[in-house]
Parts: structure tokens; C-alpha cells; sequence
């Protein structure tokens, strides 16, 4: 222990505080643990003499360092023991003695006015190694009135003014001084006046050994004569540069007690008391000596200077490497050395069509059996594609029409082209020529992850899923490890996966190109694609004005937890359940509000393993702090999948062709089952279309070329007035109109031997003996049809004017034509010849609800004797010149001998009305118009043989008016030659014919 005295004048107090205040200190310090040294005291009045004290406390063997001097004096010392060193090492500790308390928070000892600011900064450090011991300040009630009437006293008698600051200690002892001596006189004082001994010793050993409350509190005195006081340790808090009690000694009981709350702070960033000997010693002796010898020391330099050389030669020729590899620019694409590839056509119908310069027309679908799987075809044909080097590339455009080549990004370009790993797509190189500035990267067919998870047809197992997870997670720990950083785009549409199904991460780095040019327009900030694409992009960079473009690596780790959540839950980006189906700039603002419960995906905790979903919260964490950069989260992945994935690599991919077979096999039953289904329904529609012989002829591959036909007979038909029908009604009236009479004809043809050959406004033309001939049946199937339509076309309401008859004028005419299939786009069955011709004659010739024959036609249906015909006269036909036409008017009875309810004929309304009609309900043909297309059948049934057929009605129109049934045996010869011959063969009648 070292203790020097104030360097003050006159001190001659100093004696006795050295004897007084020693005993002060080893009360505090036999608190501390260890074994106490003390050293010899010494007293010195120079600054000089003091700092070598202090510099030579080695050599007293002294750690602790106890000073009575003024202030001045304790804050020299402290900065000289700060310049040795001994404040930061926390070896050493400063005890200065305080004779009289003070308010400890209303001053900064260490700072001193006048010196530098930097001295003032060291001494506040130096004072951190200084604890103060002092006389404590009652804090009870008794002493803050004794206070406040001091201080008032002062003020009235000597107009003095203490202030704010405490009173001293001094003048309460005083008080209490006095208040001793006049205890000890009164005891001195005799009981009978006059025997008063006031002899000093007498009174001085009347002191001894006399306790009394006092103003400072219990006063005790010894039976030396000396107070057994109470002190306060004060430690400075580095917080608040001020000193603070830590401790009080209460001399009546000897304890020492540390105030609750407070701890001593000491220096060195200790948190206990230092040593009884510092680490190496006083003298350092206890620390070895690592002194190298002087041939080390040149050794060492020399090495030294060689390798800075080699290490400079280094960089020096890395320098001039990277500038001429930056000069060569091996990333230049010439736009002569790509060869672009046509773009894919959309995918339609797999029908083949060809033509032949053969005579007629040929038209060739070929249905082919084999189907192409979705993961064989180019799902991302919206990216162009070329060849460049041998090598499939995909071409993706700059955003600008010229590229200004700067040296940062010669730089980037060099970099990506250098970028090589198994799951980074590989940068092949750019073009910067004008017009063809664009992007050459390595192409990926199997398309983007965002396209596998929305395919329903590909079934992803855990072993799928962990894979495609653990290649993302690789790509992203080498791109953050290399120059580039950070990706800044990571979403489920820049993972594209290869032909071997190995997952790679595309469209990182030259942001400088990617994004459009400034003078461009930015996309649309309220369109849809706007917002989707940011749904990836984590809180704190949706906070900023203007995110980097790079983004953060804190970022892709968050647009990473949204892509396995993503894998996972395979229902988009950002899910967030069936009830909340909210927008994307919902989602968007809903993310970059944050707070205590922030918008995230949601995880199905019965669904999604426990490891995955702790990983997805941890990577979306809202503070950015919080979430695990790639290669801890490489580590995490490798851990929850090693229970399904190998270290091999062959094995890993043998794995995932395998799972990769497996869903082509159920895709392709599925497609082939969906093909099957296709083919069908084209099918159908092609015998709606053509033909079914002919369409039968197109399916098998074979091609169809026009026939002659020696006999058919041609219907054609129009609407009387229909022009001025149509300019009175809306284009919606029309077509509802046409839709509706011609969908009632077309349920009235199908019982007749016929084929509809088109409609073309209200002309409607049907044609019967081809393409399968029937003999000369043709005409009589016609002639039957068209009675059939017209007594139809008598009951049928139009849907706008329900009360207006619509009149149907019909022609036919029978002779030779040619048939064929004509035209490869929207192929036609056509037919040609003059027979067609005349047949449009006959109906443009014609009159309202009236049938007109030609003299061809008659002669054909009179071999049946069942037709009733009435001459017309000789009509006048535009390139045919005069004819003699008839009026088709009904079908006679086929035997007399039946009596009145025989079957006769349905005459025209304009020639005689008609006669007695069944009056059984009749068929109704319903029409998606709801229009009501009658008819009445009747069925002829007999043996085979001669004279054993009977002509029947239908079973729900066989009683006639008389609730009798019409039977009628009708010779083997008169019966028609019908297209469906046989024993049951039905003949189907038009209606109003069963008189």
C-alpha cells in the first residue's frame, strides 16, 4: 500500500490523517478477498516524485494504491497510472480518502477546466479504477431539519448561501462535539454548587466510552477516546460518469453492507476484484520471455519481404490477366454465328390434311395412336430458342435498343461467363448488336418449377419434393458465395429444371440489362403481373422507395420460404386458405405492414412435416437478423433428407428418372385415355360433317376421289319473303329462326334415306342416291321428305311473329351428277352436274307450300303408283328453255279396297282442302326451340313373301277415329323397294297422309 499526502501548504494536519485514515482503509480492504501486502508509507510534495511512486509500485509489491491528497493531485496520479497501463489492465486498484462528504452526483471529479478535452476523456477512463471513501451522510429526518436550519442561519447571520449543494459533514460533528462536552460537563458538575472541577482530563475521561444519539446518529466513543465513526464507499458508474455509494461501514457494529442495486464497477472490464499478484507479476517475471534472437528477427523480415513480392507479383499478374480477359470480351455473341428456331405452333387438332394434284380433291386424316406426354413437349414454347455452338440456348431480350458497355459491367458479364455450377443455368454469352441485343442462357425444357407445381398431371412424393428443394438450396449458397451475392429475383418461375430433372436457378445478375431502359415505361403499378411478381419479395425491401435491384441475401432467403411453401402445399404462391382469397397487392401491402402478427403463407401443420414448417417460419422471419443464411440451411436440409437421399450422385438421379418414369406411365394412361375420348368426338363430328362413308374412307387414311352418280334426285328449298323478313327483324331473330326450322328439318330427314348437303341462308338442299346408291329408290325418299316439310312447315311458329305463316317453296329434280370433297380448310362434300342446276331451277321456279317436279323426277316416282302429281304446264327456265313441270301434291291410297279410313292423300291446300285426319295424338319431334315437328308412321311388316305384308300404324297412333285399327294387306309388288328392306322394315309416311 502506497499513501501519499496532499501537496498542500501548512499541512500540518497530515500526521495524524496518515495514522487516522490507514486505519480507515484497512477496514474496507479486509473486505476484499486474498492476502493483503502493505508497503512502507511514504510522503512526497513533488509531481515528479509521485509518478515514480507510482511507476515503481512493481517493486513495492503493491496492487492496491491508497492516496490523501486533494484533487488535483489524485487526478496526476490517475493519468500517469493510465499512461503505465495500469487502468486497462484491471490489476491495479485506487483508494483516495475524502475527509468531508459532498453531494457525489452534483460534479464530475475527473473533469478538470482549462486542460484539453482529451486529457478530460483519460482521466474519466483513469477514475474508473478510483473508489472513494468518505464520511457517510445520514439520511434520516433528524438531520435534514438540523441541515435546513444551518443553511438558514447561515443566511440570516452571516448572509451566507449554500446553495444546492449538502452540508458538510463537519459542522454536524461539530455539533455533536459539542453536544459530548456538555455531556461530560454536566456529569462533571457537582450536586453541590461550588465543588466544580473543570480540569480538562477530568472532563476528557468523562468522553470516554459514552454513547448518545446525535445529529449523525448513534455517536460512539472508545475507551481510547476515539469515535468509532461511519463511512461510505463511492465508485464512479461508467454510465453516468459520476460516483455513486456502493458501500457504508457502520463503526458501532463493525459491518461492512453493500447498498442493494449496486455493484462496484471495476476497471478493465473485470466483474471481480483483481489479484493479490497480477498475471505476469510485479516485474512481468512470470510471463515467459518471447524475445527472438536477432538471426530470427532478420530470418523473419527477409521471408517476409519475399513473400509481399511474390504476393505483389501475384496481384500484378492477376490484374493484367483480368484485363485482357475483360479486353477479349469472350462473353460476345455475334447475332451471325445464332441460328434461330421457328417457334412452335400452338398444339391443335392432330389431324393430318393433304392434297394431291390428282384429279378431284383428296383430303387425308391420319389419327395417329401415339400422344406426346406433357413432359415431353416444350412447355415453355414462349421463350425463343437457338442454336449457338451445337448448343440449344434460350434467347431472352434486352430491354433496350442500345447497350452502353461500361467498364462495371464488362466486369459482371466476365464474372457471369466464368459462373459455372450443376444447379445454376449456364450464361453462354450476350449480343449487343442492334436490333438483337438479348441474353444467351443455357435452355431448360422440362420448363420452369412455377409449371410443375401447377401440373396436376405430375405427382411430386417427399423424395421429389426434398430434392428439388435441396438443388435450390445449392444453387443459392455458390451464388452467394461467389462475386455476384445475391440473386434479388428468386421465385418458383426463375427455378428451371433440365432434361434429367436436376433443378437450376436462372435470371440472377446483369440487372443492369435486365431492367428496362429509364426513358422506357414502367410496367403498369395496378395490373395484376405488377403485384404477383413481388409476392416473393421480402418486407424489408417492399419498405424501401427504391429496393437495390440485387436484392439482399436475407432477401432470397425469405423468396426461398415462399418457394417451398409453394412445393409443398402445390397451390401457388403465397396461400393463404380456401376463406381468404385475397388479391396479390393485398398480399403485398398486407407483407410490408408487418407487425406483431405478420401476413404469411399458411401451413397446414397435419399436412407439412414439422422440420419443413419450423424451416419456412425461420426463412420468413419478419426481423432479417433472424433467418439462416444458405449454408446453414444446407446443412438443415441434408439432415431432414437423409433418410431418403443418397451422397451418390448416380443414385440421385437414377432416383428421379425413376419417379420421373413413374409419371409418364399413369400420364401417359391418362392421355391416352383423354385421346381415345378426342378421337371419338371428332369422329362424330366428321359423320356431321361429311359423309359417314366418305368420313370412314378419310379416318382409315384413304383418299377420296370423286364418283359419278348415273341417278339421284336433288331437293332444294327456300323461304318465300325471307328478305323482307330479315330486314324487319334484328340479326339475332334471324338466326334464331334459321336455328330453329332447320333443327326441326334435320330431326325430320334422319327417317329418310337422304343426306343434308348444306344450308346457306334459308336455302336448304338435300340429296338422296349417293353416296351410297339405292337404286331408284331416290326419289321417292325425296318426295316423301319434301311432303313431310311441308306439311311440317303448316305448324310451324316463328318465335317474333308467332301469328305469321312461313312459306316453304320447295323444288326436285332426279338425273346423273358427280360428288367429291373439295378443299383442305373446311372441307366441303360437294355435288356437280346439271342436275343440280335444274333442281335449283325447279325451286326458284316454284310456288309457296307447293312441291315442283321436274319431268325426270315424275317419271321416276309414277313406277311406284303411289304419288299423286298434277301438270303444271309448260314453264319457261332460266338456260333451260320451256318444260313441262308438275305439282308434287300427296301419296294416293296403295289399295282402294280399304274403306273409308284407308290411306290417302294429304292434297295441297291450295288445290282441295284436306279430308278426315287421325285424330290420335300425334309424334312430336322436339327442337331446342320447342317448335312442335309432327309426323305419323307406319310400319310394314309381313314375311318376305308375295302378298303377306301389312301397312300398320305405329303403336300410339294405330286406332283410328272409329277406335278401329287400319290394317291393309298390300301385294309383295307394290310394296316400295325401301333402303332398309326386310320383314320389319318401317315406312315412314309424312304427316296428314292417313285421311
Amino acid at each position: 500500500m502506497v499513501v501519499t499526502k496532499s501537496l498542500v501548504d501548512n499541512c500540518s494536519s497530515c500526521d495524524y490523517a496518515k495514522k487516522y485514515f490507514y486505519r480507515i482503509l484497512l477496514i474496507f480492504l479486509r473486505s476484499f478477498p486474498g492476502n493483503q501486502h502493505r508497503s512502507s508509507i511514504q510522503f512526497h510534495e513533488d509531481f515528479q516524485i509521485v509518478r515514480r511512486i507510482i511507476d515503481s509500485t512493481s517493486e513495492l509489491l503493491s496492487s492496491v494504491v491508497v492516496m490523501c491528497a486533494n484533487s488535483t493531485t489524485i487526478r496526476e496520479i490517475l493519468l500517469a497510472a493510465e499512461e503505465l497501463g495500469m487502468v486497462d489492465s484491471g490489476e491495479y486498484v485506487f483508494f483516495s480518502i475524502e475527509l468531508s462528504s459532498s453531494d457525489n452526483n452534483s460534479k464530475e471529479r475527473w473533469r478538470m477546466e482549462g486542460d484539453t478535452d482529451e486529457r478530460n476523456e483519460k482521466a474519466r477512463k483513469a477514475y474508473q479504477s478510483l473508489l472513494t471513501v468518505t464520511a457517510r451522510t445520514p439520511d434520516n429526518e433528524e438531520y435534514q431539519n438540523f441541515s435546513r436550519e444551518v443553511k438558514s442561519l447561515a443566511q440570516s447571520k452571516y448572509n451566507f448561501t449554500f446553495g444546492s449543494s449538502l452540508l458538510s459533514t463537519f459542522v454536524a460533528a461539530f455539533y455533536d462535539a459539542v453536544f459530548l462536552y456538555a455531556l461530560a460537563l454536566k456529569e462533571s458538575l457537582p450536586e453541590k454548587p461550588g465543588e466544580v472541577n473543570l480540569d480538562g482530563g477530568n472532563l476528557t475521561r468523562r468522553m470516554w466510552g459514552k454513547s448518545f444519539r446525535g445529529i449523525t446518529g448513534d455517536v460512539t466513543i472508545d475507551e481510547n477516546g476515539d469515535r468509532l465513526a461511519d463511512y461510505s464507499l463511492l465508485d464512479m458508474n461508467p454510465e453516468t460518469s459520476k460516483f455513486e455509494i456502493v458501500a457504508n461501514y457502520y463503526g458501532a457494529n463493525k459491518t461492512l453492507e453493500y447498498v442493494p442495486g449496486k455493484r462496484i464497477h471495476w476497471s478493465g472490464g473485470r466483474l471481480e476484484p483483481p489479484p493479490d499478484t497480477p498475471k505476469c507479476g510485479y516485474d512481468g517475471s512470470l510471463c515467459p520471455d518471447n524475445t527472438l534472437p536477432g538471426y530470427a528477427i532478420l530470418s523473419i523480415v527477409l521471408s517476409s519481404i519475399v513473400v509481399g513480392l511474390v504476393v505483389v507479383s501475384v496481384i500484378i499478374y492477376r490484374h493484367y490477366k483480368l484485363e485482357a480477359e475483360i479486353a477479349s470480351m469472350t462473353w460476345k455473341v455475334h447475332w451471325e454465328d445464332v441460328i434461330v428456331m421457328a417457334p412452335r405452333k400452338t398444339r391443335g387438332s392432330m389431324y393430318s390434311l393433304t392434297g394431291n394434284k390428282q384429279r378431284g380433291s383428296q383430303l387425308t386424316i391420319y389419327s395417329d395412336d401415339n400422344i406426346s406426354l406433357a413432359g415431353g413437349v416444350d412447355r415453355n414454347v414462349y421463350i425463343p430458342t437457338a442454336i449457338y455452338k451445337n448448343s440449344k440456348v434460350a434467347i431472352k431480350p434486352i430491354p433496350r435498343n442500345k447497350v452502353e458497355i461500361s467498364r462495371p459491367l464488362l466486369l459482371e458479364l466476365k464474372r457471369m461467363k466464368d459462373l459455372q455450377h450443376d444447379h445454376l443455368v449456364r450464361f453462354y454469352g450476350a449480343c449487343v448488336e442492334p436490333p438483337h441485343c438479348c441474353l444467351l442462357t443455357e435452355y431448360c425444357p422440362k420448363g420452369s418449377l412455377q409449371d410443375i407445381l401447377e401440373n396436376d398431371q405430375i405427382k411430386l412424393d417427399r423424395v421429389f419434393r426434398g430434392s428439388l428443394i435441396h438443388d435450390i438450396v445449392r444453387g443459392m449458397a455458390y451464388l452467394h458465395a461467389s462475386e455476384l451475392k445475391s440473386h434479388g429475383s428468386l421465385k418458383s418461375s426463375n427455378c428451371v429444371v433440365d432434361s434429367r430433372f436436376v433443378l437450376k436457378i436462372t435470371d440472377f445478375g446483369l440487372h443492369a440489362l435486365r431492367k428496362p431502359c429509364p426513358n422506357d415505361s414502367e410496367d403498369d403499378k395496378d395490373s395484376y403481373a405488377h403485384w404477383r411478381k413481388q409476392l416473393w419479395t421480402s418486407p424489408e425491401l417492399l419498405r424501401m422507395e427504391r429496393p437495390p435491384p440485387e436484392g439482399t441475401q436475407k432477401g432470397d432467403v425469405y423468396s426461398f420460404a415462399i418457394i417451398v411453401h409453394e412445393i409443398v402445399v402445390r397451390q401457388g404462391p403465397f396461400y393463404l386458405g380456401e376463406d381468404r382469397n385475397y388479391s396479390p397487392r393485398e398480399i403485398v401491402e398486407g407483407v410490408r405492414r408487418g407487425g406483431g402478427s405478420p401476413l404469411r403463407p399458411l401451413i397446414d401443420e397435419a399436412a407439412v412435416e414439422e422440420e419443413v414448417a419450423t424451416l419456412m417460419r425461420r426463412c420468413w422471419a419478419q426481423d432479417s437478423a433472424d433467418r439462416p443464411d444458405f449454408p446453414a440451411l444446407k446443412q438443415t436440409i441434408r439432415k431432414i433428407n437423409k433418410d431418403y437421399e443418397s451422397s451418390n450422385i448416380l443414385d440421385n438421379l437414377l432416383s428421379r428418372m425413376e419417379q420421373y418414369a413413374n409419371n409418364l406411365e399413369t400420364l401417359v394412361a391418362e392421355r391416352t385415355a383423354d385421346y381415345l375420348e378426342e378421337k371419338r368426338k371428332c369422329e362424330e363430328l366428321l359423320y356431321q360433317l361429311l359423309p359417314k362413308s366418305v368420313a370412314s374412307q378419310l379416318i382409315l387414311g384413304q383418299s377420296v376421289i370423286a364418283e359419278t352418280y348415273d341417278h339421284v334426285t336433288i331437293y332444294f328449298s327456300d323461304i318465300v319473303g325471307f328478305t323482307s323478313l330479315s330486314a324487319e327483324s334484328t340479326p339475332l331473330q334471324v338466326v334464331d329462326l334459321l336455328n330453329d326450322l332447320y333443327t326441326c328439318f334435320d330431326s325430320i330427314i334422319e327417317n329418310f334415306d337422304v343426306y343434308k348437303v348444306e344450308t346457306i341462308g334459308d336455302a336448304y338442299m338435300v340429296v338422296s342416291g349417293l353416296p351410297v346408291r339405292n337404286g331408284m329408290n331416290h326419289a321417292r325418299e325425296i318426295a316423301r321428305m319434301s311432303l313431310a316439310l311441308r306439311d311440317t312447315v303448316m305448324t310451324f311458329s316463328i318465335r317474333h311473329r308467332p301469328n305469321e305463316q312461313l312459306k316453304l317453296r320447295i323444288g326436285m329434280h332426279t338425273g346423273p351428277c358427280v360428288a367429291g370433297v373439295v378443299g383442305l380448310k373446311m372441307p366441303r362434300y360437294c355435288l356437280f352436274g346439271d342436275t343440280v342446276n335444274t333442281a335449283s331451277r325447279m325451286e326458284s321456279n316454284g310456288e309457296p307450300l307447293k312441291i315442283h317436279v321436274s319431268p325426270a323426277t315424275k317419271e321416276v316416282l309414277d313406277t311406284f303408283g303411289t304419288f299423286e302429281l298434277h301438270c303444271r304446264g309448260e314453264v319457261t327456265l332460266k338456260g333451260k328453255g320451256k318444260m313441262t313441270t308438275y305439282w308434287l301434291v300427296g301419296e294416293k291410297p296403295i289399295n282402294n279396297n280399304v274403306q273409308q279410313n284407308t290411306v290417302s292423300t294429304m292434297t295441297d291446300p291450295s288445290v282441295a282442302p284436306a279430308t278426315q285426319q287421325i285424330q290420335g295424338q300425334p309424334q312430336n319431334l322436339q327442337n331446342p326451340s320447342n317448335q312442335n315437328c309432327t309426323r305419323n308412321v307406319l310400319n310394314i311388316t309381313g314375311n318376305g313373301a308375295p302378298g303377306n305384308h301389312t301397312l300398320t300404324l305405329s303403336p300410339s297412333h294405330q286406332r283410328n277415329a272409329n277406335n278401329s285399327t287400319v290394317h291393309q294387306s298390300l301385294p309383295s309388288e307394290n310394296v316400295p323397294n325401301h333402303a332398309e328392306s326386310g320383314p320389319n322394315a318401317p315406312l315412314l309416311l309424312p304427316a296428314g297422309s292417313i285421311p
